[in-house]
């Protein structure tokens, strides 16, 4: 991997996206929208407070999922990427550039859903908002690692999107968002134990829970970043040069 390379792959689709502004949309305000809907369905109840923090990870988690895989598979049906991979670059530098635009895109998002979630929705934070900002970022960059993984799969935009349920529906559900992970059955158990949103999750209650960044919360960002590096090796390895 060449770090020229990938901070030009970065570039190239930043300057992109400046002027998908229905791409740019969707990625900022979706999820600002549906923790609205969610604060104003359980208006003057604890249920926002208790589980706001977690949707802070899992809607921006499904739009970069979404967002990544489809613009991951244009770029092969399109035969950008054949063109790009007869030059120096590999497919490391390709997957950690996109990596890094859609990053530099769910810091901007993480801020902005943070900042409406709890100044404009009253969500309620007992820890260190650095860290929920943190947390934020991390899960939406692992729905971009987890997208680009997807799109080496898919044949065509329908069938990228398509993959989100297999990839984003048994981790909303046994995240310890509806029901705690130590109330699951033991078997649901055992699968929520090997899921990077359960993690994420983790980190959310525990910035939720304590004034303090504590020991159970960085290990469980570490394990959500070790889940990253994981699927963006995973998507590199997977990475076709074009759809059939």
């Amino acid at each position: 991997m060449n770090l020229g390379l990938t901070l030009a792959t970065t570039g190239r689709v930043l300057r992109q996206l400046r002027t998908d502004h229905r791409t740019i949309g969707l990625i900022m305000v979706v999820p600002m929208v549906s923790i609205g809907l969610i604060a104003w369905i359980y208006e003057n109840t604890p249920i926002f407070d208790a589980i706001g923090p977690a949707l802070l990870g899992v809607f921006p988690m499904i739009v970069m999922f979404v967002v990544t895989s489809v613009a991951t598979l244009r770029e092969r049906q399109s035969g950008t990427l054949e063109r790009l991979l007869t030059t120096p670059m590999g497919k490391g530098d390709f997957m950690l550039g996109y990596a890094g635009a859609f990053g530099a895109l769910a810091v901007v998002q993480a801020l902005l859903a943070t900042s409406f979630a709890i100044w404009v929705c009253d969500l309620d934070v007992v820890g260190p908002l650095w860290m929920l900002v943190l947390v934020a970022v991390l899960v939406a960059v692992l729905g971009t690692a987890l997208g680009l993984l997807a799109s080496a799969f898919a044949r065509t935009e329908f069938q990228a999107v398509q993959f989100m349920p297999a990839f984003i529906t048994p981790q909303f559900l046994l995240c310890g968002l509806l029901v705690d992970r130590d109330q699951l059955p033991d078997f649901l158990g055992l699968v929520s134990d090997v899921l990077p949103l359960s993690y994420a999750v983790d980190a959310m209650k525990e910035v939720t829970a304590h004034t303090d960044v504590t020991s159970a919360g960085v290990s469980s960002m570490a394990i959500v970043v070790g889940f990253i590096v994981l699927a963006l090796a995973l998507a590199a390895l997977t990475l076709s040069r074009r759809t059939p």
